[in-house]
């Protein structure tokens, strides 16, 4: 691990030697087909430092490139030095362009491995967690069903005849025991019911009776007035009550 981290260190500040070396010269080393050539990155630290180097070295030029600037306009031939700033300015931003794009190369390449470590992980912890709980699903127990009871005789026997006579025997009496008080209280309202009826009968043909005899009284006495003379006197009848 230690070695590692001075691997590391040693890597970083040789690059940023290298970039240094770089800035002040203006230009870089050009592969085959013009692209500037950029040292293999090896780790995302190494990649942060890259573009942390880069964006010091952006901001270097663009400030250089605004002093040269000034500068030009007071000299005699100021397009030809215009076109030397802008040119040592272009050099450099190609050269850094390509370092960013090397080191977020690197920095994506190495999200994706990872990402894909973690995948396979997952996956395999998945697998033997499965075969874990494969291995750990108990046995199907056996299961034993119970012995059928014997079929029951068909039909009733005589007894059970007899007893189920005697039980319907027994609840008919009770019924009727319970039943008797009620119906004796019906019986005795009933009576009174006669009764009542009865004597209503006598009251209403009494009353009737009685109105008659009004009627005829006054019908004689009209009588007697229109003849000029007294009016007997009309027995009241008197009301016979019914015969029971």
């Amino acid at each position: 691990m230690m070695a590692n981290t001075m691997y590391k260190l040693g890597a970083a500040l040789g690059l940023a030697l290298a970039l240094s070396a770089c800035a002040h010269q203006g230009v870089a080393a050009l592969d085959e087909v013009g692209v500037p050539q950029v040292p293999a990155t090896l780790s995302v630290e190494e990649a942060d430092a890259k573009l942390k180097q880069s964006a010091s070295e952006r901001e270097a030029a663009e400030n250089e490139f605004a002093a040269r600037e000034l500068e030009c306009y007071s000299k005699f031939f100021v397009n030809n030095c215009l076109d030397a700033a802008k040119e040592k300015r272009r050099l450099i931003l190609v050269r850094l362009r390509a370092i960013d794009a090397e080191a977020n190369y690197f920095k994506r390449a190495e999200s994706v491995r990872l990402r894909d470590i973690d995948l396979a992980r997952t996956q395999e912890d998945a697998r033997l967690d499965a075969e874990q709980r494969a291995a750990a699903v108990p046995k199907p127990v056996k299961v034993v069903a119970p012995e059928p009871e014997p079929p029951k005789p068909q039909g009733k026997s005589v007894a059970e005849r007899e007893a189920e006579h005697a039980a319907k025997v027994a609840k008919q009496a009770a019924d009727d025991a319970a039943e008797a008080p009620r119906r004796a209280a019906r019986e005795a309202a009933y009576a009174r019911k006669q009764a009542d009826a009865v004597a209503r009968q006598k009251r209403v043909a009494q009353r009737l009776a009685e109105r008659q005899a009004e009627a005829q009284a006054k019908a004689a006495k009209a009588a007697a007035e229109a003849a000029g003379t007294p009016a007997a006197a009309v027995p009241v009848p008197v009301p016979v009550p019914p015969a029971k």
